[in-house]
């Protein structure tokens, strides 16, 4: 048996109990955690703006320790460190095909499978298919990547959701190019791990924007040269530091109809706007066909950081190790799995960057 946070039900809140989990099989590894990072995509399937099958372990950013493997499994062994990918892709559906691996339409079918039981029997769900908020998991073999050399665990644990998608966000959806201007719509562990990205870029105005000023030494410590306190200005001041233009790019870790507006009305005309940020449906956000063709701006959807872990993680690893990324830095909090419902109400109330569950 081992600890876990449970959803019982949408809207309920988490539940922290034993479980039991069975031997891993074939293709299947069981990993004990080292750390999972609380992210705002399990809060969203905590009130049902992303639905998966209910009870589910939460949890979907994290790395441990190979304990077993089962059969056909070769790329770990037992005693290995691993990242935990939430999103594995199939390679064979025609997002794969067409080598856009973070659209696999097939990466969250795990989601559906059983996990694991609770002390009286009851079926659980492994949330985003790696069921990280718990001491230890069984996941798909395709759900585990090495760690890099040179990572500690509890940092690697970050890599899984944060910074491959705030990375990512910048290089692979955006394509920030050394000298271009840049603003960051939410400064919590994905706009954190955004801002640093978009130093390593070489982006030159870097302009942080969230409601709290208390985030301002967090997202300048991470690369922001500039700090907005999100109002009904926040576009008008962002022209203010970029010469009336506004920036060359602006990427919404928020998901909010709202911030992604002011996040295009933010750029400049011919601007990039990447939204990172998951809303719910209700979130409506209209443009006349006026001010599309007037302004020639880019919206665009941005899923995972647009990115292949197997590619990115080693390059990502190199920063880390050449020092220009500090994982260490999207940490405000170390938790125990009772600290995760007080972590989700500061991500409701702005505060903070990434609260880590260190088991």
């Amino acid at each position: 048996m081992v600890r876990a946070a449970i959803l019982p039900s949408v809207g309920s809140p988490l539940e922290i109990a034993d479980i039991e989990l069975p031997e891993p099989g074939p293709g299947q590894v069981r990993v004990r955690l080292a750390a999972a990072g609380v992210c705002h995509s399990d809060l969203s399937l905590t009130n049902g703006t992303m639905r998966v099958p209910v009870p589910a372990v939460l949890g979907h950013e994290g790395a441990g320790t190979v304990v077993s493997v089962g059969e056909g499994v070769t790329h770990v062994a037992p005693g290995d460190g691993v990242v935990l990918n939430w999103a594995p892709s199939c390679g064979r559906c025609h997002s794969c095909t067409l080598g856009e691996v973070w659209l696999c339409a097939d990466a969250l079918t795990g989601a559906g499978n059983i996990h694991a039981r609770t002390a009286d029997g009851t079926e659980l769900h492994p949330g985003l298919n790696v069921a990280a908020f718990a001491e230890e998991t069984v996941v798909a073999a395709a759900c585990v990547l090495p760690v890099p050399a040179g990572i500690p665990l509890t940092d690697a644990a970050l890599l899984g959701c944060a910074v491959l998608t705030g990375y990512g966000a910048i290089h692979h959806s955006a394509q920030v190019r050394a000298g271009e201007s840049v603003a960051v719509f939410g400064v919590g562990g994905v706009g954190l791990a955004t801002l640093q990205s978009a130093r390593i870029a070489g982006a030159s105005t870097i302009v942080a924007v969230d409601v709290s000023p208390e985030k301002e030494e967090l997202a300048r410590a991470a690369g922001a040269t500039e700090y907005v306190v999100a109002s009904e200005k926040t576009a008008k001041d962002i022209r203010k530091l970029t010469g009336g233009h506004g920036v060359d790019v602006a990427v919404e870790c928020v998901g909010r109809a709202v911030t992604i507006r002011t996040a295009w009305e933010s750029t400049r005309r011919g601007g990039r706007t990447t939204v990172v940020g998951i809303g719910g449906k209700d979130q409506q956000v209209t443009f006349n066909a006026l001010e599309i063709f007037h302004w020639g701006r880019t919206l665009s959807g941005c899923v995972y950081g647009n990115s292949d872990p197997a590619v990115d993680l080693p390059v990502i690893a190199e920063h880390v190790r050449a020092g220009r990324f500090d994982l260490s830095a999207l940490v405000t909090e170390h938790i125990g799995l009772e600290g995760i419902p007080a972590a989700f109400d500061n991500m409701l109330a702005g505060k903070g960057g990434r609260a880590l569950v260190v088991f």
